[in-house]
């Protein structure tokens, strides 16, 4: 009889403790899809003015005994060229303004380009990319991407496209030590972002893919190459409305 009891409950110990992780468990999982949506309601009326990326290039500054420096500024979508958004458009996701957060027409591309052994290139649309730059450090995992997914689906649905470009434009990594395009525009071309042309915006959408690698102010042949074809495309992308 106590040794009955006894493994009666040692069973209704481990069950306990089962149960008890499971709600562990499910408390995480809501935290994890609840507490996003605070900062990007947050966000839609908010500037953007740190992201999880700006602090780990402080960190790898500091551990490369390196004087941590970020040039920022907010500035209003208005205030940037209107070129701007056509380049970075027609060069980062010409689907931008009719696709719903996701473009499989470009990740088939990306995927088809690996096939062929050509350069490689990211099927992510500018949405994931702000999705990515704003709320997640840039770590390759499935797990990030499932969560950047989800991000990514609440700024199409709470932000809109005008609020992702201008949210975009101003956190995107632009060079080293460089966000936003009213820094990027001041930095390499002393003037605002108002008041960039299309060469320069083209070359800066075509540095993008790799800013701390693809020199704005340095453009390589390959860059060179990329911002006429980045030029020869802006024309062609019709009317935008965001």
């Amino acid at each position: 009889m106590a040794h009955a009891k006894k493994k009666r409950n040692k069973t209704r110990r481990k069950r306990g403790f089962f149960f008890y992780l499971i709600r562990i468990m499910l408390c995480i999982s809501v935290a994890l899809l609840v507490w996003p949506i605070y900062f990007v309601v947050l966000y839609k009326f908010v500037p953007v003015y740190y992201t999880p990326l700006m602090l780990q290039r402080k960190i790898e500054a500091i551990g490369m005994d390196n004087k941590p420096s970020a040039k920022k500024e907010w500035v209003s979508y208005e205030d940037i060229s209107p070129a701007l958004t056509r380049a970075v458009i027609s060069s980062e996701d010409n689907l931008f303004q009719k696709h719903n957060g996701f473009s499989f027409d470009n990740m088939q591309k990306a995927w088809d380009d690996i096939q062929k052994g050509k350069r490689f290139r990211g099927g992510s649309t500018i949405s994931q990319q702000t999705a990515k730059n704003v709320f997640l450090f840039p770590v390759k995992s499935y797990i990030r991407k499932a969560y950047e997914a989800y991000l990514t689906v609440l700024i199409e649905w709470i932000w809109g496209k005008h609020r992702i470009m201008e949210v975009y434009l101003n956190v995107i990594e632009m060079g080293d030590g460089i966000y936003g395009a009213e820094a990027a525009a001041k930095h390499f071309f002393n003037r605002r972002a108002k008041n960039l042309n299309d060469q320069q915006c083209a070359l800066i959408a075509a540095c993008l893919p790799n800013p701390l690698i693809y020199k704005v102010g340095q453009p390589s042949k390959y860059i060179q190459k990329r911002q006429a074809k980045i030029l020869s495309l802006m024309p062609k992308m019709g009317k935008i409305e965001l």
